[in-house]
Order: structure tokens, then sequence, then C-alpha cells
């Protein structure tokens, strides 16, 4: 009778652990896709990413650098001081108005064959707003000043 109870009890922890397993699996899968790191300029240059990795892009928009495109596509070059990143925006949506030269941004896609290509960008909400991420790095190449200054 012990050996039974033994035995049902060992099961039963072997069910469990196989059940952990396979959520602690489903959850690492379903995250895999939510997690977009984040790059400066300067980054990238240095070590270019796989070109089907997915990330975030973030800098200043290079002073005359926006190029209209067709439709809602544009081009821009995005840099943190030390390196450039020539930009294609390849989303549906059109430009976000607060979108300009000279701010800060954050542009999610691929990097292929020397060009970033956006599917989305992150523009500022108001005239003092700037990613952290961006500021960030912008304070790492010495470019950032603070507001007012």
């Amino acid at each position: 009778m012990k050996s039974l109870k033994k035995q049902r009890r060992i099961q039963v922890l072997a069910a469990a652990s196989v059940a952990l397993v396979v959520a602690v699996g489903l959850i690492g899968y379903g995250f895999s896709d939510g997690i977009n790191l984040y790059r400066s300029p300067s980054q990238v240059s240095e070590a270019a990413p796989d070109p089907e990795e997915f990330f975030q892009l973030g800098g200043l928009v290079k002073e005359g650098s926006i190029a209209n495109g067709e439709g809602v596509a544009f081009d821009f070059v995005i840099t943190d001081g030390a390196a450039e990143i020539p930009v294609t925006y390849v989303g549906g949506d059109p430009r976000p108005d607060l979108f300009t030269e000279g701010q800060g941004t954050i542009a999610k896609g691929w990097y292929r064959d020397g060009r970033f290509e956006a599917r989305d960008l992150l523009a500022k909400h108001d005239e003092t707003y700037m990613p952290r991420e961006v500021m960030d790095s912008l304070k790492a190449t010495g470019v950032y000043q603070e507001p007012g200054a």
C-alpha cells in the first residue's frame, strides 16, 4: 500500500514538472516576438544586427535629411552625433505631425543592406519630450543638451 502511494506521488510530481517546463517554454516563445531591443546609431554601425532581427533605433532626425517618397513613404537619417543611419519609413501610417528634423525619435524595424527599414515611428508628444533611451544615447556621445540650455 505504501509503495502505491509513493509511486502515485512520484507520478504527480513528474507530471507537474513537465507541465511547468511546457508552460515556461510557451511563455518564453510568446515573449520572443514582443521583445524589441533598443539600439543607438553608434551601436548599429559598430555591430550590424541580423537582417531578420526586429529592433528599435533611436536618435535625432538629422537636419535637412527628410526626403518625401511616394504615398506615406519617406527617407531620413537618424544620428546620435557619432554615427548616422539612413532610414526608409515603409509603414502604413502618415508621418506623425510632431516628427521634425532635429527632434528625437524612435523607429521600429529592420537593418538591411546598410539601411534601416522602419515600420513604425515614435515621435515626441510635446516640445520638451525626448524618449529616455534616445536621451541616454545622446548623453553618452555628448550631443544632448538640457531643454532651455
